[in-house]
Formats: C-alpha cells, sequence, structure tokens
C-alpha cells in the first residue's frame, strides 16, 4: 500500500497544513478541530442530530473534481480527513471581512444564542457552492435551532447570491488537488485498492471496517469505546462504482447516500423516496448503503428498500467471492452471514424490478406499484419506529409479484412472505386487501420500546398496507 510506512499524515484545516502526529486514531474530527484552539464549530448531541458541529469538508467527487460537503464533525474521524481540506466558521470570514453566508445570517437576524450559528454557516456555505441554481433547503434539514429562529435562517440562506469567479473558495475548486490516497498512521489503514484492504482484514482480525462511519463513530461519542486497528475502505475504487451489469444496477458498497440521490435520480424511485427522509444531508454526504447493512440494525431504513426490491449482495474476501440474496443475510438481531475477513463489495438490484417500464419490452398491461413508509415521531432526521417498502407487478389488475418490507417490526429487516403468498393470483381489490391485512396483522410480533408499543406497531404493520392500496387505486378512504 502506498504509504504504508508513512510516519505522519496530514490534512488542511482553515487553509493550513495539520499533522495528525501522534493522535489517537479514535479521536473525531470534531475533538481534532476543537483542540487546535477552534472553538467556533460546537458539541451538542455528538450523535449527529443537532448539526452544531457541522464543517465544510472540501473531497473529490465520482470524478475525482473538488466538491465542497457539509459534515458532521461529530461523526467523522480526524483520519478521515487526511488529503483533503476542512473549513470551519473561522476559516471562511473574520469580523471585519464576513463571508457572504455570515454576512447575510447577520444581516438577517440569523443567530439568537449563537450556538447553533457556526453549524448552520457551514451548511449554507456548502450548499452556496453547489452547482444548482437555487438554494435547496433540505441542506439545512441536519441543523437544529434550539432558539426556533428559523424564519431568518431561511430568509439570510435565500438571500444569498452566488460566488463569483474571484471567491476564494470557488476558485478552490479548480485548484484544489484533495485526495483519498493510501496511508498507514497509528492503527487507521486508509488502502487505495480492494486486494489491500482484504489483506488488511487478514493480518488485523480485530481490526473495524468502517465507510462513512456515520454509524460506527456513535460508538466512540456515546459509548465510548476504543478501537486497536480501523481499516477505512473509503478510498477503493471497486467499491466506488455504479453501473448497469448483465440485468443488474451494481452500486459499490462504498458509495455515498447523496451520491446515489444525485446520480440515480428517476432511475430508482424507491431510492428516490426515501432519501428524503433518510437522515440529513450531513449524514448522507458521508454514509453508504454497504455501512447501513453491515450494521445489520433491524431499524435501519435502507435495508427494507433493497430487501423489497430484491437486491442481492457480492461478499468479496481474499478466498474470492460469493453473491448472496439480501433476504438471506440477516441471521439475527445484529448478525449477518458476512465471514471473518469478508466485506460486502457491491448491491446489485434486477433492473426489472426498479419500477421503470420500457415500452419497448414490457407488455401494456404490466404495472408497476412501489411505495416506501416511514413512520417516525418527526418528518426528518429521525430513527423509524416501522419502515414499510412495497413492490408490486400487475397484468390486468391481477397480482403477480408481491414483495413487502418491513423494519422496526422484528429483530432483522424482513420480508412479509406469508402476505405475499396472499396476495399473488389476486385481483388488486378491497376483498384482496382485507384478507391480506389478517394475514399480515399475524405475521409478526413487534417489541415495545422507547419509540412505541408493541400494540402501536402491530396495528400500524397492517395499515400501511392499506394505505398502499388506497393510493394505488384512487378509492377514498
Amino acid at each position: 500500500m502506498t504509504g504504508q510506512d508513512q510516519t505522519a499524515a496530514n490534512f488542511s484545516l482553515n487553509g493550513i497544513s495539520v499533522s495528525l502526529g501522534a493522535l489517537d486514531h479514535n479521536t473525531t474530527l470534531l475533538n481534532f478541530i476543537r483542540a487546535s484552539g477552534l472553538t467556533g464549530t460546537k458539541e451538542g448531541c455528538s450523535e449527529g442530530d443537532c448539526g452544531a458541529c457541522t464543517v465544510a469538508v472540501l473531497t473529490p467527487d465520482a470524478s475525482g473534481k473538488p466538491k465542497y460537503q457539509a459534515v458532521n464533525a461529530c461523526l467523522m474521524l480526524a483520519g478521515m480527513a487526511v488529503g483533503l481540506e476542512v473549513w470551519t466558521s473561522e476559516g471562511i470570514g473574520q469580523p471585519e471581512a464576513l463571508h457572504a453566508v455570515q454576512a447575510a445570517m447577520s444581516s438577517a437576524g440569523g443567530s439568537q444564542c449563537g450556538y447553533c450559528t457556526p453549524g448552520f454557516v457551514m451548511s449554507m456555505f456548502s450548499e452556496t457552492y453547489a452547482d444548482h441554481l437555487e438554494f435547496d433547503e433540505a441542506a439545512l434539514v441536519g441543523n437544529l435551532c434550539r432558539c426556533t429562529g428559523y424564519r431568518p435562517i431561511r430568509e439570510a440562506a435565500h438571500a444569498l447570491p452566488k460566488p463569483k469567479a474571484n471567491d476564494p473558495f470557488f476558485e478552490r475548486l479548480n485548484t484544489s488537488s484533495v485526495s483519498k490516497s493510501a496511508f498507514s498512521v497509528n492503527g487507521f489503514h486508509r488502502p487505495d485498492h480492494l486486494p489491500e484492504a482484504l489483506r488488511l482484514l487478514e493480518t488485523l482480525p480485530n481490526a473495524r471496517m468502517i465507510a462513512g462511519g456515520t454509524d460506527m463513530a456513535l460508538e466512540i461519542t456515546t459509548a465510548f469505546k476504543r478501537f486497536e486497528n480501523l481499516i477505512s475502505l473509503e478510498g477503493i475504487p471497486e467499491l466506488l462504482e455504479i453501473r448497469e451489469v448483465e440485468g443488474f444496477l451494481e452500486i459499490g458498497a462504498g458509495v455515498s447516500l447523496s451520491r446515489l440521490e444525485t446520480e440515480l435520480r428517476g432511475r430508482v424511485p424507491l431510492l428516490d423516496e426515501l432519501w428524503t427522509w433518510f437522515a440529513s444531508r450531513q449524514i448522507r454526504n458521508r454514509a453508504t448503503l454497504g455501512g447501513n447493512l453491515g450494521t445489520a440494525s433491524p431499524i435501519g431504513d435502507a435495508p427494507v428498500v433493497l430487501l423489497a426490491l430484491e437486491a442481492q449482495l457480492v461478499l468479496s474476501s481474499i478466498q474470492g467471492e460469493r453473491t448472496v440474496p439480501l433476504s438471506d443475510y440477516f441471521l439475527g438481531y445484529r448478525k449477518t452471514l458476512l465471514r471473518t475477513f469478508e466485506l460486502i463489495k457491491t448491491i446489485r438490484i434486477p433492473i426489472e424490478n426498479l419500477g421503470t417500464i420500457n415500452p419497448a419490452h414490457e407488455l401494456a398491461s404490466k404495472q408497476y406499484l412501489q411505495a416506501m413508509y416511514k413512520i417516525a415521531k418527526r418528518g426528518h432526521d429521525d430513527i423509524s419506529t416501522v419502515m414499510a417498502a412495497f413492490h408490486l407487478e400487475m397484468e390486468n389488475n391481477l397480482v403477480t409479484k408481491a414483495r413487502l418490507a418491513f423494519g422496526g417490526v422484528a429483530a432483522i429487516p424482513i420480508r412479509a412472505l406469508e402476505t405475499e403468498k396472499t396476495l399473488i393470483g389476486q385481483v388488486w381489490n378491497r376483498v384482496a386487501i382485507d384478507k391480506a391485512k389478517k394475514v399480515l396483522a399475524l405475521e409478526f410480533k413487534p417489541i415495545s420500546d422507547a419509540r412505541a408499543s408493541a400494540s402501536y406497531r402491530a396495528r400500524i404493520i397492517p395499515n400501511l398496507l392499506e394505505k398502499f392500496w388506497l393510493e394505488n387505486t384512487g378509492v377514498n378512504a
């Protein structure tokens, strides 16, 4: 691995090169920044919910071109910043020379207590340099204002002009040489090709694999765990591909959710719907499908949608590769069939399940029905109470295929197999849906927890199927 014996690893912090040195590799970027004296970046929840720790990272996009991304510094390890540029509120402007975002926030009265302000500023900063014309308010979903000062913040956001060509931060988009090259320092390893990552897995059996790190970082920040060795997978080209091969859409396990949101828009309708409700922009900028599957959480959102789409996983080790149906991957609570020294390489979705019809190859009578539903205590950036994703195929109003997937109802993300059998071959009408609801009501035995009671979940599960039917038949409830 290039840089294997490297004794230092550097990144740019507000335009100044800094070194990890002998830093504990479990240190978050947030703690590194604050220890450097840059205390404008705040620690709020340490879980990526409030956005007070938001910073802008200049990082290469899929084509290698630099791009600003807002990220939660509390969920990113300092080692992940090596080779990149990190910018905080102190770095983009000074009291006597405010950045346009800071000036707009000041003019609009967008700061009250001020604790959340640096995070809002950095989310707005990153969005300002995005390659689209209108300010996307979704960029602020991951920032919480405890003083409820959202109106002036929104006004400031929409008043921002697009940066001019001589803007120094705009120029960085063309002149920066950021990269995620390989290095290995102090127990933190970032290989730059798959064979080296697999070799590290065998030589460091207790190592923890990380991609975006948004889930694993919680173990450090909230459970105070420490890992002897960490293997970062975000610099491996083989895990960053999106392509169509032999009837499958193949998604590299290391592709960020934000990239999927952009590059697959309109191609996979169920995923388009998912991103609206999946965490925040800061988290989607870092999180990956491979990571969401690797944690094997029973309330993970992406596995539910992927189950409805009949996804497969390509698992890779130094001994070779194997392909398994996602429906066979989950064995128990946070347990999978992933073997030691094995990692998720690719997620494969049958193109015929994407939900779009090719008129040249499909019968005119064939119809796809798809939807996903996320039940949570708040609309955005929240953990699911119950998650459901449905994929039906019909010909002449007769159900020919049914895939009903749920999360939050069992120890694993799971399909309602008995209910699927009940629907197949039936006319898509009230009689069929009432029969299916009765089967579905008995198929799972959900538990009570902090998010909801078992009885609430048991009532929601069949009602979501009826909601799906109502929305797709035009029948009034």
